[in-house]
């Protein structure tokens, strides 16, 4: 099922912290959220791993070009066919105005994958009107694949900018549903742990008076990201090392690897892991 990452528009939100509004704070649930133990803690085995590079961002451009043009869509790329659970965000413009977001927790494989939600993510998102052609050269485009996901104690068990969240919950009519928070979220908009899941809360479509007791039924998973993310620019420079059937970018001539400019070459050895460290700000 296809999800989107970041709630209503884009922009900051002040949200009315009803489910915090006592003088206990965290005390709403249980005040050992988050132990030392558990939260925020990296496994070893992903602290040197990484899966992205840029040739995944460049991908999603290739197919989102050739969707545009009405061409035929480019050949298989030549990273890893692995599966995951992802992301493809699309941005615009110089204040990086979110202009389309949507996943899957479902782990797939990314060939598929990411041909499938650059173009979902660009045209599908009900919050923005499709991407179109003349967009593009201002676009920047982000893939995040979701690793190591964790059952949390409750929903304030996981740390601001470290962890995104996916939570589940019925609401007023009964009904389950599920929403997610890639983990820049909460940093950009500058939200807490309550203020998040609130928000999270509305943007599922709970529209009933948020308790502290409703509160300690949401269930929630949280999950840490690998991020990368480029601009049209960057795409164009690579793609311009290449011929152009179509007169378009995509290479007709089967796989071949992406030229990476210098730049972005250190870029991809550098990968934003949103790992204690990092400050998980979003970088599309």
């Amino acid at each position: 099922m296809a999800s989107s990452c970041f709630g209503g528009n884009g922009k900051k939100t002040k949200m009315n912290t009803t489910a915090q509004s006592n003088d206990k704070g965290m005390s709403l649930l249980n005040p050992k959220a988050c132990p030392k133990s558990s939260c925020g803690q990296v496994p070893n085995d992903r602290k040197k791993f990484s899966v992205l590079n840029a040739e995944m961002c460049y991908f999603c451009f290739d197919v989102l070009y050739c969707y545009l043009h009405n061409l035929d869509a480019p050949g298989l790329p030549t990273f890893t066919n692995n599966a995951y659970p992802l992301f493809v965000t699309w941005k615009t413009g110089k204040d990086l105005r979110l202009r389309g977001c949507i996943g899957t927790f479902v782990a797939t494989p990314l060939h598929s994958g990411l041909r499938e939600y650059a173009i979902i993510s660009a045209t599908k998102d009900s919050r923005f009107s499709p991407i179109k052609l003349e967009e593009m050269s201002r676009l920047y485009c982000s893939v995040s694949l979701l690793l190591n996901f964790e059952d949390c104690v409750n929903c304030l068990d996981w740390q601001v900018g470290i962890h995104g969240i996916r939570i589940e919950f019925k609401n007023e009519k009964g009904h389950h549903r599920t929403a997610t928070y890639l983990p820049e979220v909460s940093m950009e908009q500058g939200w807490d742990q309550l203020q998040t899941v609130e928000n999270l809360l509305r943007k599922g479509g709970y529209k009933a008076h948020i308790t502290p007791a409703f509160m300690e039924t949401v269930v929630c998973q949280r999950y840490y990201t690998e991020k990368l993310a480029v601009s049209y620019q960057d795409f164009a420079t690579v793609k311009g090392c290449e011929t152009k059937p179509h007169n378009g970018f995509s290479n007709a001539h089967g796989p071949k690897p992406y030229a990476l400019p210098t730049h972005v070459q250190n870029q991809t050895r550098k990968t934003d892991r949103t790992f204690p460290g990092k400050c998980g700000k979003h970088d599309s």
